[in-house]
């Protein structure tokens, strides 16, 4: 039997276990809340795993190991150090007072801090994000089909697409929490069998670090210029702050089972992902010395796993390919259509019932698919496209939230402004001086906007309170995530 029939037969049986677990997470999910936050009633053990999972995608396996490959530590800032530091932040100063609002989607507390116009442009743009989120993911999956087994791109991209649709449109967070855990398993195997196949195969280590570019390992700018410098900020701060409103992550502390266990599994889920997001690090630095001169270095890991791996072993690493890419793939799209029932919905009908919001959420998950497609289609580059779907996020988006968040004189007419001063400057700034971070640009010019018009217009657009989803009063008080 040929590698390519091995791969195939082991995808197919993987596919079968994923849509198994959507048809028994259908069972379970009668509700809005069953369906987008899994009846606030995830474990720790689950809740950490699906962040874990949902962080460690494609952009990390494809996309990192890639990275690595051209420019070694430098290359990965954002991803996996900002996506950890990420987490970290999410868990010390958001966790508690997101769980404790009882939300759907984050845009419901900017709707209600600032405004419906607020909370349609973050929800305009997190689905947009989201859905750019999801079609990195899928380039990444038919790089992967085309490297290992010769199918097309454009079969790969639409195949994986397929798939994730189902058992999120099936099951939707339990679904896809469920499929997390199962993935997270996989992934564990199939790395660490690469990892430790490959460094014996090479003979260690030490043989491979005595030909590394010296500045392999750095973590800072080679040129001490003020674009580079901006540029290096720009990569933590693209992740770490940027992914501070990502729906994706935010859903996992709605759907805990309490304020504590939404905190911890965001500590422990950091720890983790740094952990888990090296190995495919350090392959691909061994891919640069091994195989040097790829044309595409994306393409690294499935060549890894070809050269050194038997036929049966690499079908459990595809699958370990597989599940990393639709871990983020579900999580993705799934936010992106909790987001459009939940925020975008009562813009076209006022008061939509939790039947019709269940319906909409259902079917914006394939309608979201086919968009993804689109832009997967179109994509080039893996990493590129992730931290593209971050750009109006972080110029727009993050500013008012954690000014919200932790400013109680925070007011719509501050917020509105601080959002229209970062995306025309993002606009100017990408337009006019296309070398310079213009998200980062965005950013700055947004919180600046929001502390200067904010206290000018106090007299007659005072602060808006917040009231969780029972319609009970929630104070901005106690909100530091330290454990007790």
């Amino acid at each position: 039997m040929s590698t390519q029939a091995i791969i195939l037969i082991g995808v197919g049986v993987y596919v079968a276990i994923m849509l198994a677990v959507g048809i028994y997470s259908s069972k379970k999910t009668h509700s809005m809340a069953e369906f987008a936050v899994a009846g606030r009633s995830m474990p720790l053990w689950l809740c950490t795993t699906t962040i874990v999972a949902t962080w460690f995608g494609g952009g990390m396996m494809i996309g990192g190991a890639g990275a690595a490959y051209d420019d070694g530590m430098l290359g990965v800032i954002a991803d996996p150090f900002g996506g950890a530091l990420c987490l970290m932040l999410i868990g010390l100063f958001f966790v508690r007072l997101i769980r404790r609002l009882r939300f759907y989607s984050f845009v419901e507390f900017i709707e209600q801090r600032f405004g419906t116009t607020a909370g349609a442009i973050c929800g305009f743009i997190s689905a947009t994000s989201s859905l750019m989120w999801v079609a990195g993911m899928l380039v990444a999956f038919g790089v992967i089909f085309e490297t290992l087994t010769g199918v097309p791109l454009a079969i790969g991209i639409i195949g994986g697409a397929i798939v994730v649709i189902a058992y999120t449109s099936l099951g939707g967070m339990l679904a896809v929490a469920l499929t997390d855990f199962i993935q997270m398993a996989i992934i564990a195997i199939g790395l660490i069998m690469l990892l430790v196949v490959v460094l014996v195969d090479v003979g260690g280590w030490s043989s491979i670090s005595a030909q590394l570019p010296e500045h392999t390992f750095r973590m800072v700018p080679l040129e001490h210029t003020l674009d580079r410098w901006l540029i290096y900020l720009r990569m933590w701060l693209i992740f770490g702050l940027g992914d501070i409103v990502s729906q994706s992550l935010l859903q996992r502390a709605m759907s805990a089972k309490s304020e504590r266990v939404a905190q911890q599994s965001f500590y422990v889920g950091a720890v983790a992902y740094i952990g888990f997001a090296m190995i495919p690090v350090l392959l691909g630095i061994i891919g640069s010395v091994t195989m040097p001169g790829l044309a595409n270095s994306e393409s690294i890991i499935p060549m890894l796993a070809l050269e050194h791996l038997h036929p049966a072993a690499i079908a459990v690493f595809v699958g370990a390919l597989l599940a990393a890419i639709m871990s983020s793939c579900d999580s993705a799209i799934l936010a992106s259509a909790t987001v459009i029932s939940t925020n975008l919905l009562p813009l076209v009908k006022r008061n939509p019932s939790d039947r019709l919001r269940l319906i909409v959420v259902r079917a914006a998950i394939p309608v979201g698919g086919i968009i993804a497609v689109a832009g997967a289609l179109n994509a080039q580059v893996v990493f590129d496209t992730i931290l593209d779907a971050n750009l109006l996020i972080l110029a727009a988006v993050i500013g008012p939230f954690i000014i919200g968040v932790w400013w109680q004189k925070a007011n719509r007419t501050g917020a509105l402004a601080g959002m229209w001063a970062g995306i025309g400057s993002w606009l100017i700034a990408s337009t006019l001086w296309p070398e310079l971070p213009g998200d980062l640009i965005g950013f700055g010019a947004c919180v600046v906007t929001m502390f200067v018009v904010t206290p000018l217009t106090q007299t007659f657009d005072p602060p808006r309170g917040l009231v969780d989803h029972d319609g009970n009063e929630v104070a901005l008080t106690n909100r530091l995530g330290v454990l007790r």
